[in-house]
């Protein structure tokens, strides 16, 4: 079979490429990977999600895993992937394995490979993985497995609820006794995904009301894709119109991103969560160290971190190259335009339940509502307007290509503005004189052309992405 690893593992449809079958031969290939990093000890977590059959799936990897002689430990319930994550780090695991397509349509199901520091996995690793598949399939070699009773009744399956020892850590980032000073309504629309009552457990013993919405099992999602953006979180946007609640948290469906509501329904996107939880930990906590995003994600965190003599880091899309740095250097935050973001202490990993705590604990701190801070923020950052589209093209282009054509037939303005900068660590970036920029970056999977801009109205955010389109249309 042909499995290709993205940024952060293997997704396909269900029943059709993902299947048992398939499954259990990148199962296989991941146990001798994990045989290969430790051969006299080797141990892997394993979790899964809310999606059909994912439970199953889960098991099925287990019944590999204790058949090549790994012990194993298996998630009694759908978890959020972080807790996962941080499970492989407490449990000082070899590796962890995530059954789940994270924020993908409900067709979707997928495989996160988790490295032993928490993270995902290294490109190094994934290609790994992919070249054992190649080699076991060229020699015949079938995946080992054992019946899940034997290997439960042998003590190679344990199961185990990584839950309690997840949030006894996320108590060491977060200040519970400001939130609980708050007094805070919230909402936390799970969007039937793995965080499901995550936050309400969480803040239990607080005084803040927590109405958990979608929260219920629902492995298709109610037909919706679990990712937390404005045009999926309209029954969310009605509740926060309906009640009298401070703010609403929104986790995808692994719960590593995170999107919110403000009391007036408003999308709060992840740029300005990124820029208000990055802001409070600089001002009120006096961290220090690099901030770490990604090209697609807001420059109002440059505006932050350099009005407190901090350096930047730039990245390529995607959360393995912020894991990255977060892991051998002083990293204050690291974050992408998607939702996933962590902080120093933390996990290199994105976190959507700790993300919502933290900024619960801002507006908390602040004694004010979300769209004030929002607007504070903009005030004094800003101003900072932002949008993205995806575009079909007619067939797959060569990013490399593509890129180094865009570069050579760079104009020297944009609607009129001077480009001041062009960059090309994934696609091409265009930095304007105004403070804006423009993102083009071709899908490696498939044949998108995704356009990202920002801005200081939403006008010029327009004029960037018309241009973008334009270039899009040129290579249909």
């Amino acid at each position: 079979m042909t499995v290709k690893f993205g940024t952060d593992g293997w997704r396909a449809v269900i029943s059709e490429e993902f299947t048992f079958a398939n499954l259990r031969l990148v199962a296989q290939a991941i146990a001798d990977l994990a045989c290969a990093e430790n051969p006299t000890d080797p141990s892997v977590v394993i979790g899964f999600d809310t999606r059909f059959l994912s439970d199953r799936y889960a098991a099925e990897v287990a019944c590999v895993m204790a058949a090549n002689d790994i012990q194993t430990l298996l998630a009694r319930a759908d978890t959020p992937t972080p807790a996962i994550s941080y499970a492989v780090v407490n449990r000082m695991a070899t590796a962890g394995v995530m059954i789940t397509a994270s924020h993908n349509p409900p067709r979707y199901n997928g495989v996160k490979l988790k490295a032993s520091y928490g993270g995902s996995a290294s490109v190094e690793q994934h290609r790994l993985v992919e070249r054992y598949l190649l080699e076991n399939e060229a020699s015949g070699r079938e995946p080992r497995l054992m019946p899940i009773e034997e290997a439960i009744q042998s003590g190679r399956v344990v199961k185990f609820d990584p839950a309690w020892a997840y949030y006894e850590h996320l108590g060491t980032l977060i200040d519970l006794d400001i939130i609980h000073e708050g007094e805070l309504r919230i909402i936390h629309d799970a969007m039937y995904g793995a965080g499901r009552r995550t936050i309400s457990e969480m803040l239990m013993r607080s005084r803040t009301d927590v109405l958990n919405l979608r929260d219920e099992m629902n492995p298709g999602f109610g037909g919706i894709h679990p990712e937390p953006i404005a045009k999926h979180l309209t029954l969310l946007a009605s509740a926060m119109q309906n009640s009298n609640r401070h703010a609403g948290l929104a986790t995808d469906g692994d719960a590593d991103r995170i999107g919110a509501m403000d009391a007036r329904g408003q999308f709060v996107d992840p740029h300005r969560i990124f820029g208000l939880i990055l802001r409070y930990l600089l001002e009120k906590r006096g961290l220090r160290g690099r901030v770490v995003r990604t090209v697609s994600t807001t420059r109002m965190v440059d505006r932050i971190a350099a009005e407190f003599g901090l350096p930047v880091v730039e990245t390529p899309v995607g959360f393995n190259h912020i894991s990255d740095l977060m892991i051998g250097d002083n990293v204050v935050m690291g974050g992408e335009e998607s939702g996933g973001m962590s902080i120093h202490g933390h996990i290199p990993e994105g976190d959507g339940v700790l993300m919502g705590l933290l900024l619960l604990e801002v507006m908390a701190e602040a004694h004010k509502p979300l769209h004030v801070l929002v607007d504070e923020l903009l005030d004094a950052y800003g101003p900072a307007q932002y949008a993205r589209t995806d575009l079909k093209l007619s067939r797959p282009v060569v990013k490399v290509e593509l890129t180094h054509k865009l570069v050579e037939t760079a104009p020297e303005t944009i609607s009129g503005v001077a480009i001041e900068e062009v960059r090309t660590s994934d696609g091409i970036k265009y930095y304007l004189a105004d403070g804006s920029w423009l993102l083009i970056r071709p899908s490696g999977t498939e044949p998108v052309l995704r356009v990202y801009a920002e801005g200081p109205s939403d006008e010029r955010v327009r004029a960037l992405l018309e241009f973008g389109e334009a270039i899009a249309a040129a290579e249909r």
